[in-house]
């Protein structure tokens, strides 16, 4: 928000609002892969078709992704979250989160859970700041050893 001349305060018009957050489709396969380090094609179709890719578009083009696993097959967790660089601080991670969490609730969910790596402090960071709090540590999970922090987000609000 900003004071314009006259006091009154005006809401800046990011790119954000010109974003659109979908379920990704068979024709984003190759773009999905591309960006995915760990996905192959055919885990990647497979994920498409069961609506866990999310995909952030601005003028028709994807900028942004999320990808949905299970734990235990059973509990939704962000594996992945990723905005082009260009666009970060914009607030798609928000939009795409926003998709999912809907998304989930709309399936029964009442939880989501996140993690990120104990040396990235800005990841964190966004986690509390959108709504996660820390629910535990997994140490020496990475190829580097680092350990792994875990958020849960509850998907009710509370009154």
């Amino acid at each position: 928000m900003q004071d314009n001349r006259s006091g009154l305060r005006v809401r800046k018009m990011g790119i954000s609002s010109r974003v659109v957050v979908r379920c990704a489709e068979p024709r984003d396969l190759e773009w999905c892969v591309a960006e995915d380090p760990l996905a192959n094609e055919m885990l990647m179709r497979e994920k498409i078709m069961k609506d866990e890719i999310f995909l952030a578009e601005l003028d028709g083009e994807p900028i942004g992704y999320l990808r949905l696993e299970f734990l235990w097959s059973r509990v939704p967790y962000i594996g992945l979250i990723f905005v082009e660089e260009k666009y970060q601080h914009e607030g798609i991670g928000r939009l795409l989160l926003d998709y999912l969490e809907s998304h989930l609730r709309e399936n029964g969910y009442d939880i989501v859970l996140s993690s990120s790596q104990m040396d990235e402090p800005d990841t964190q960071a966004w986690h509390r700041a959108v709504g996660f709090e820390e629910c535990g540590i997994l140490l020496g999970v990475n190829e580097s050893g680092v350990g792994e922090v875990f958020f849960r987000k509850p998907l009710w609000s509370v009154s």
